[in-house]
């Protein structure tokens, strides 16, 4: 395990809270736009209640190859569980309508209005945005995407995520000092 890696797993509050499970419509392998292959966990009949769904993004939301996924993220939503989407994933949730009625974001409001958009007032030019349990991001903040993932799960200490954050943002060495010393 490289060291920013230790570094980073003992800073957790809690080590092992979370696992992450990739879910298909399917069992069949999923290749992202990037060419990589994901051979999914589950299906999403087996999708059970979790910490958090995060939804990426991709064209497939726009030829609506993922709709099926948006009654399970109303569900998780209503059972309080956080759903967090981002770029083509965003425009999921606006057809699903759960960004009808509050803050969020996404790659431009032009890009949304090619949908259902009823909640054009409430958008927010801002690279990413949490409202409630739900975090949009556009697709060129991916960093940031993970920073208010991170922070909705509580997953580290506060001085821990800024060191992290500011780390990966900035790539400043003293937030890596940072990091060091907040693990001793």
């Amino acid at each position: 395990m490289p060291l920013l890696e230790l570094i980073i797993q003992t800073c957790k509050k809690q080590p092992g809270r979370y696992q992450i499970q990739t879910v298909g419509l399917d069992a069949e392998p999923v290749t992202t736009i990037g060419g990589i292959t994901i051979l999914p966990d589950i299906t999403l009949n087996e999708l059970e209640p979790g910490a958090m769904l995060i939804l990426p993004g991709g064209e497939a939301w726009d030829r609506g190859e993922n709709s099926k996924i948006l009654e399970s993220a109303k569900a998780l939503l209503a059972a309080d569980i956080p759903v967090a989407a981002i770029c083509g994933a965003t425009a999921g949730l606006v057809r699903a309508g759960i960004l009808d009625d509050i803050s969020h974001t996404s790659n431009a409001p032009e890009y949304l209005q090619a949908t259902n958009y009823r909640g054009s007032a409430l958008y927010q030019n801002q690279p990413v945005v949490t409202a409630g349990n739900v975090i949009t991001a556009n697709s060129t903040a991916p960093l940031e995407f993970a920073y208010h993932i991170f922070k909705k799960l509580d997953l580290y200490e506060p001085p821990v995520l800024e060191a992290w954050y500011g780390l990966f943002k900035t790539g400043d060495a003293s937030y890596y000092f940072t990091l060091e010393q907040l693990t001793t």
